[in-house]
């Protein structure tokens, strides 16, 4: 019996201890605070303690469905989202700005691994029911990890009212590195402005945002990003994220992993 008993025990521990990318990040994140999980594990009252938490920020893309009357829907339904994430995950604040453009989107969240992929999550629930969601064709265009410091002190959206830029043919023939590298530029750039005026300046000052519109990515490059191949889908992202690191390569045993195989 306490041979049984001591199997099960050990199965759940390795069960416990995942190889995924997620499950990596949730041991860092442990180890920024081992105290809640011990007193979680004890049972006692500590669990509901502020866990700090390592900072990502993820940057979405994708196109606003055609049939979408009012584009502040899109607004309205990530205003509901954050407070819903906020009150999940009570320690992990929500910060970002969504731009919504004539016709296409960015969204920028700092927070959680967990909220980032809450937030992934309810972009693969549009995509699995096409004819009623407010985004199509969302791809990720960039997640970044352990950041020092946030870019965005809240979280808002802002409807643009810009015209799309007419690129040169030229642009319509660099790879698609030129075109992830700058749009990330610009999009830092605006982040870190908004920041510093925000800091230095009235907030009821002329809107932000039509102070510099040479930082706004340009919608057509939104357009470009969207019709390669190279990004991933949501569904695509989430399916990486959770796969094991650990997985095993024909040519010998990948250390760490169970299932060696012959050379």
């Amino acid at each position: 019996m306490e041979a049984a008993s001591g199997d099960k025990k050990q199965k759940g521990s390795e069960e416990k201890a995942g190889t995924s990318l997620f499950h990596h990040r949730l041991a860092q994140r442990m180890l920024l605070n081992p105290k809640k999980e011990k007193d979680k594990e004890d049972g006692g009252e500590e669990e509901e303690e502020e866990m700090k938490f390592l900072l990502h920020r993820l940057i979405v893309i994708g196109r606003i469905s055609p049939e979408l009357a009012d584009k502040r829907d899109v607004g309205g339904h990530y205003e509901k989202l954050s407070q819903h994430l906020q009150r999940r995950y009570h320690a992990d604040a929500f910060t970002g700005l969504l731009l919504l453009y004539p016709s296409h989107l960015v969204h920028i969240v700092e927070s959680s691994s967990e909220v980032l992929v809450a937030i992934l999550r309810d972009l693969q629930g549009m995509q699995a029911n096409p004819h009623s969601a407010l985004i199509v064709e969302p791809r990720v265009l960039v997640v970044s990890h352990d950041l020092r410091s946030r870019l965005f002190q809240d979280w808002s959206y802002k409807v643009l009212d810009l015209p799309a830029t007419t690129l040169t043919d030229r642009r319509n023939r660099e790879p698609i590195e030129t075109l992830v590298s700058g749009t990330l530029k610009l999009i830092l750039k605006l982040g870190s402005h908004l920041l510093k005026t925000r800091k230095d300046s009235d907030p009821s000052a002329q809107p932000l945002l039509e102070q510099v519109p040479e930082l706004i990515v340009p919608q057509d490059v939104l357009g470009q990003l969207l019709e390669r191949g190279e990004l991933l889908t949501p569904q695509q992202y989430l399916q990486a994220y959770h796969t094991p690191l650990n997985v095993c390569l024909n040519s010998g045993h990948t250390f760490g992993s169970v299932c060696p195989n012959t050379v």
